[in-house]
């Protein structure tokens, strides 16, 4: 599949229906797209490739494009595999081609691909004329691997942005925004920020301030639409979530072997609504699948997080949410926690120290209970939830 999406600037990116989840890690129900993109001009450039299973789709769409004419350059925004993984396939059809990046765009191509000939060293702000078209680099390091760029075209005030503005999902049909029903894509742009971008927030508001004076009428990212009606609103999610920003919402998150933890995580999102907060999403961690729960926790100012105590520690898969969060380094959440025991403490204690860690709000004590739920126990979680509540509507 390519298309035109300006005057001789195609998108020749490919569907991928197949992988079921992303990095090995991030399911996938849409799927999701890689997307390189053609300027064919005086001089002809590709910017970016596809992962690797694609390629001769991939070099298909090209051909189409460019008949007999030589490909001239091949500029790298990001060298994460399934962006760069075709490196060596374009090299092999158009042995000429000048592969540019940076000088850790550069190194990177070597060490995964053996290639270091014929390869242009770019520096930030450097100027590639093409003809009627150019390019002008951006070096925005981590977002969100150290070699990262974005490279803009002046003339049609287009942004290649690599994997910033991106998200999952595969293009059902169209390409651009205005041809697609773009419902899907937000909250796989929210998925897809807190799972993979989601610990380099200050990195992305260091490029959004590089950004900011430049006029950007279409953003081309490498995954998910092409954004021409929705560049402020992309922009918008992605500045705010780098920001750490978040809507008045509570996520509740818990593990339950034998259903009193679940009891607390219930009784607490009962008045969290009697409250007034209609935002609510409640996670069961043997059930909701991780990325989700990040995604929540990324979109929503509230986190309230219960584990029963297992072997002396958080319930597992509690602690695998811990872990990525902690990892993720969120900053300016409301928390609150909860948990249980039958003859030895232990999950509370290790929750309320994970809050303490991230530096997160306390509102509310923990609540903790032994054994089985009772009524002592329900007003502990009302009287969480309540502070939860106000703490937002402060």
């Amino acid at each position: 599949m390519y298309q035109e999406i300006k005057k001789h600037i195609f998108y020749v990116g490919v569907n991928d229906r197949v992988t079921r989840k992303f990095e090995a890690l991030w399911p996938l129900p849409y799927g999701v797209s890689y997307n390189s993109y053609l300027i064919a001009d005086k001089k002809t450039a590709l910017v970016d490739t596809v992962e690797a299973g694609f390629t001769e789709t991939f070099l298909a769409n090209i051909r189409e494009i460019l008949g007999d004419k030589p490909l001239d350059y091949l500029v790298i925004n990001h060298m994460e595999p399934d962006h760069s993984a075709s490196i060596a396939a374009v090299r092999r059809a158009y042995p000429d081609v000048q592969i540019v990046g940076n000088a850790k765009t550069v190194e990177m191509i070597k060490g995964f691909y053996g290639i270091d000939e014929k390869t242009l060293s770019i520096k930030d702000g450097d100027v590639l004329p093409l003809g009627a078209h150019e390019l002008v680099f951006y070096i925005t390091p981590m977002v969100h691997w150290p070699e990262t760029m974005m490279s803009y075209c002046p003339q049609e005030k287009l942004l290649f942005s690599g994997d910033a503005f991106g998200c999952f999902g595969a293009l059902d049909g169209g390409v651009v925004d205005t041809q697609l029903d773009c419902e899907i894509y937000w909250d796989e742009m929210y998925r897809y920020y807190a799972n993979i971008v989601g610990k380099y927030g200050v990195p992305v508001q260091r490029a959004l301030e590089k950004l900011k004076n430049v006029p950007i009428d279409m953003i081309c990212s490498t995954h998910g639409p092409v954004w021409k009606e929705q560049v402020g609103k992309v922009g918008g999610i992605y500045n705010s979530l780098s920001r750490y920003e978040a809507e008045e919402g509570v996520t509740v998150v818990y593990g339950s072997m034998y259903g009193n933890t679940a009891r607390m995580a219930e009784e607490i999102a009962a008045e969290l609504s009697a409250q007034g907060i209609r935002r609510i999403a409640v996670h069961n961690v043997s059930v909701s699948e991780k990325s989700y729960i990040l995604r929540d926790i990324f979109r929503y100012k509230g986190v309230v997080i219960g584990s029963p105590t297992y072997n002396l520690q958080l319930f597992p898969d509690v602690e695998a949410v811990v872990s990525a969060l902690r990892n993720r380094e969120i900053k300016s959440r409301i928390y609150g926690c909860f948990g249980s025991y039958t003859w030895t403490s232990r999950a509370v204690k290790e929750l309320t120290a994970f809050g303490e860690q991230m530096q997160w709000e306390m509102p509310a004590e923990a609540v903790e209970m032994k054994q089985g739920f009772t009524e002592t126990t329900a007003e502990q979680c009302r009287t969480l939830a309540r502070a939860m509540a106000a703490a937002l509507k402060k």
